[in-house]
């Protein structure tokens, strides 16, 4: 019990920090120079630039629907988390008071992107998220299946910055996509960070030394499949390791070292639960 209220303090925690870092993006870089994010929240910003309506309103109103939506797919709790993460950023943009950080147009977009990606990170990391653009093309790519995720939200994205150029103009659009990037490259580093998980994929004659390299210098789990050579015809064991991006180069130098010719493959993951995929901490 005194774990789970210590867990959802701490995702509590990232919430707060999520939202406020969310504000400073939006209010102390971006609306002063008419500038735009991707997803749900460009969608608000430019509604806001375009209709002049307050953003805090337009940001609530618009991801609330697809919270809504995404209850069926995801959830009760997250559903009730997100409705309360967007509240407290459209609370956030109404009646926190930032400073307009810079003028120059370039650290706007930057740095612009940079926080608003670190409060969306902080959210997701959290439990939540603050723009329901992933809720949204989780829905659409079910009910298709020539689309994923990543195609409908690049779609999406694509018709918003189109937008904007044609509203706003093309100077503010190239700014926008900027932003864009700088946001969701932070997204991915908080999300993932830099133990970004990776798969190595080992074919060689040489498979149990390998093994047992892995698993005394590298302390890394591995697991043995079964396989036949479609040149050979002969059977061998491949191995299957799963490292972070910082180890990939220790993993090839042990099999390297052990044999010149082993076959390497690595492959990024989105997701590693469980095993030996950190290494134990020393007392």
């Amino acid at each position: 019990m005194k774990n789970r209220l210590a867990r959802e303090a701490f995702n509590t925690t990232l919430i707060i920090f999520g939202i406020l870092s969310a504000g400073l993006g939006l209010k102390g870089f971006l609306l002063s120079s008419h500038f735009i994010d991707g997803g749900v929240t460009g969608v608000s910003m430019l509604l806001a630039n375009v209709l002049g309506l307050p953003l805090s309103i337009l940001i609530l109103v618009i991801n609330l629907p697809f919270v809504a939506l995404g209850y069926r797919q995801i959830g009760k709790v997250f559903a009730v988390k997100s409705a309360l993460a967007i509240a407290g950023l459209s609370l956030c943009l109404e009646f926190v008071k930032y400073p307009n950080m810079t003028h120059d147009l370039l650290l706007t977009a930057v740095f612009g992107g940079f926080f608003i990606g670190a409060g969306i990170g902080l959210a997701i990391r959290g439990g939540t998220v603050l723009d329901g653009t992933e809720i949204a093309a989780l829905l659409i790519s079910k009910s298709s299946h020539l689309l994923k995720v990543g195609d409908v939200i690049l779609i999406l994205n694509i018709f918003i910055f189109a937008a904007a150029a044609f509203l706003l103009g093309t100077d503010i659009a190239l700014y926008s996509i900027l932003t864009y990037f700088a946001a969701s490259k932070t997204i991915d580093f908080l999300i993932h960070g830099i133990e970004q998980y990776t798969a190595v994929i080992i074919m060689s004659e040489q498979s149990e030394e390998i093994r047992q390299a892995i698993l005394r210098d590298l302390n890394r789990g591995v697991t043995i499949y079964k396989g036949r050579g479609g040149l050979s015809d002969t059977e061998q064991s491949i191995l299957y390791c799963v490292v972070t991006r910082l180890e990939i180069g220790s993993v090839k130098t042990v099999v390297r070292g052990i044999d010149e010719t082993a076959f390497v493959v690595t492959h990024a993951l989105s997701d590693v639960d469980g095993g030996i995929i950190k290494k134990p901490t020393l007392h």
